[in-house]
């Protein structure tokens, strides 16, 4: 937040600010999704829903995942919320009591060990090595597992990272789930269709014996480009989402009845969002195989070649305890990304924010134009550094 408000200020006094640190595409929702929000105003469709959402979207979603992830459920098995956000809380809310062990990867997504926190659990923070793709290890799972653990969030593909698990890591995480009968798997699948080949995504849940003990969190803020109208949804056997439902009864009722409509009409694009997804894929992948070559030339960075989602999550610990000319000591991705946005106008994220302190992250969710003139202030403003 302050890297934010420090960027904003130097817009407003009319600095131009390349902005790197959006979780947003930067695309326009697909017109006939937003067409068919429009269409729900002009008919009058804006009173309340049921609170679990409409049974046109869920019957929807279910014949999404049916089709798309190999995934059976009925419609009282899927509760549409505020957003994927709000189906996260909710539901660690609602299987999680205090002194309950959260188990959370990192790089990590900022909300998860706060929502932990909010449900009186207890995260347990597992870290990952770039080596690995910042993907959790099955080893590194079972040294933390206790008879407290009660929750293991995945994100695949990832946010910050955008690695994704293959399905051979999964079933192999699997493995070591189905050996502790307490233990639940909150499946983050936000970023599915914004995927690369030769990466394939695969549900959790999909897995043998794993459809009982995972909730599944989506939504459509990210392939559809939709963030505003916050609209996202979990999947879970029966138990899991009546208990769901009754939270976000207390809390907000339902999601709004016109992006519901709106929902619909991005479930009627086709298979993993049609030609309308597959084209802002395209352009994504164009993006990220140019920024990797960029940061690849840069002295002393580290990168993970990232599989999906709109994020890099580069290594620059190399600069860090360095003196940089014209500012002072970088001491580690707080400063670094200051001294980014001082003197080259650009603004990332500290990796301290998603619990990996050496790295920063890049969001490539801009224009080609900008993320070039990104990668040559970043370029030009590190030779004010000197590193060994």
């Amino acid at each position: 937040m302050a890297i934010s408000d420090q960027a904003t200020a130097l817009v407003q006094a009319g600095v131009p600010i390349v902005r790197l640190a959006a979780g947003e595409p930067d695309f326009d929702t697909p017109e006939v999704i937003a067409e068919a929000g429009r269409k729900a105003i002009q008919e009058g469709f804006t009173r309340y829903t049921p609170n679990a959402g409409t049974m046109e979207l869920r019957s929807a979603i279910v014949h999404k995942l049916q089709e798309e992830n190999g995934l059976t459920y009925k419609t009282d098995e899927i509760l549409v919320s505020n957003g994927a956000k709000q189906c996260i809380t909710q539901a660690v809310l609602s299987v999680c009591s205090p002194g309950d062990e959260v188990i959370i990867p990192a790089p990590y997504w900022v909300s998860y060990p706060e929502m932990a926190r909010l449900a009186d659990a207890k995260p347990v923070v597992v870290q990952t090595s770039l080596t690995d793709d910042f993907l959790l290890t099955p080893d590194a799972l079972s040294a933390v597992l206790t008879e407290k653990s009660r929750l293991l969030i995945l994100c695949s593909p990832s946010n910050p990272t955008g690695s994704v698990y293959s399905q051979q890591m999964l079933d192999a995480i699997a493995k070591i789930v189905a050996k502790h009968p307490r233990l639940l798997v909150l499946s983050d699948e936000i970023y599915e269709h914004i995927i690369y080949s030769p990466a394939k995504h695969t549900s959790f849940a999909a897995l043998p014996g794993m459809w009982e003990r995972t909730l599944t969190v989506n939504g459509f803020s990210k392939a559809f480009a939709m963030t505003g109208w916050r609209l996202g949804y979990l999947a879970a056997p029966k138990r899991f989402v009546t208990a769901c439902n009754k939270v976000q009864s207390q809390l907000t009722s339902g999601a709004s009845s016109i992006s519901q409509k709106a929902g619909v009409a991005a479930m009627g694009l086709g298979f993993a969002g049609g030609e309308a997804v597959a084209k802002m894929v395209e352009a994504f992948q164009e993006r990220r195989d140019f920024m990797v070559r960029r940061l690849k030339s840069l002295k002393g960075v580290k990168l993970s070649v990232p599989q999906g989602a709109f994020y890099l999550f580069p290594d620059f610990s190399a600069y860090y305890g360095s003196e940089a000319q014209g500012f002072g000591t970088i001491l580690d991705s707080e400063s670094l990304c200051k001294f980014f946005l001082e003197k080259a106008q650009v603004a990332l994220v500290p990796g301290d924010a998603f619990g990996e302190p050496r790295c920063v992250r890049i969001s490539y969710a801009a224009s080609m134009e900008s993320l070039k003139t990104a990668m040559d202030s970043i370029e030009q403003s590190l030779t004010l550094i000197n590193i060994e």
